[in-house]
């Protein structure tokens, strides 16, 4: 990418990471924590080996990504955000936060996985515990590669890929139908109608307060 050639901050902040693929390269990094090559080709659906080099490259060579050699079993090289890589996480919550609106209508042939159903809790805190004092839940959201789990405790929620017990609640189906559930976007009703499968009880479901104002949308399965 060419500079803007703007004696501008956000200028210079796109002459930097305005190239396509390279903030999302930045949310894997962000949601995974150190990741080989082929961890960020997974979590990259669409992007071609050679530009993923080219867009680790030149985070590098800015700053913003740092590399380690990763010791035996892995042994393999490992890339992490540096400090000033980290500093992207707000801009990361901004733009989620916007995009947040548009979820409700996909188009029906994005990809998904798992992890980026944690986005919104983990670093968006789209959701909040309207049960602070409540007991602990789990609720696992089968989506994509792999489970990711929600759990509520103390007011605080957060998003694991592993849960210290049982989940009291699963949610399995299209994305667009969970996240419209723990939105409270979608009637639970609805969603059973369209193919979302729960297990346990779904009470949980009423502790989740979306803090995004919701407004009237279809959701499409």
């Amino acid at each position: 990418m060419r500079s803007y050639g703007h004696y501008c901050a956000v200028a210079k902040a796109l002459d930097v990471v305005g190239d396509r693929w390279t903030l999302l390269v930045v949310r894997e990094l962000l949601l995974q924590g150190g990741c080989r090559h082929a961890d960020l080709m997974a979590g990259l659906p669409g992007i071609a080996t050679n530009l993923l080099g080219d867009r680790l490259r030149k985070l590098e060579a800015n700053g913003l990504v740092k590399r380690e050699a990763a010791a035996p079993p892995v042994a393999t090289t490992l890339y992490h955000l540096t400090d000033a890589g980290r500093d992207l996480q707000p801009v990361l919550r901004a733009l989620g936060f916007f995009g947040a609106r548009y979820m409700p209508n996909p188009t029906g042939d994005e990809e998904i996985r798992s992890h980026w159903v944690a986005f919104p809790v983990a670093e968006l805190e789209l959701l909040e515990d309207a049960e602070p004092d409540g007991p602990p839940v789990v609720i696992e959201i089968r989506v994509g590669d792999r489970p990711t789990f929600i759990e509520l405790s103390h007011g605080e929620l957060r998003a694991t890929f592993s849960a210290a017990r049982s989940p009291d609640l699963a949610l399995e189906g299209p994305a667009p139908l969970v996240l419209g559930v723990l939105t409270g976007q979608l009637k639970l009703t609805q969603a059973r109608q369209l193919g979302l499968h729960t297990e346990g009880s779904t009470a949980p479901l009423r502790r989740l307060r979306y803090l995004v104002p919701v407004t009237e949308s279809e959701i499409k399965a």
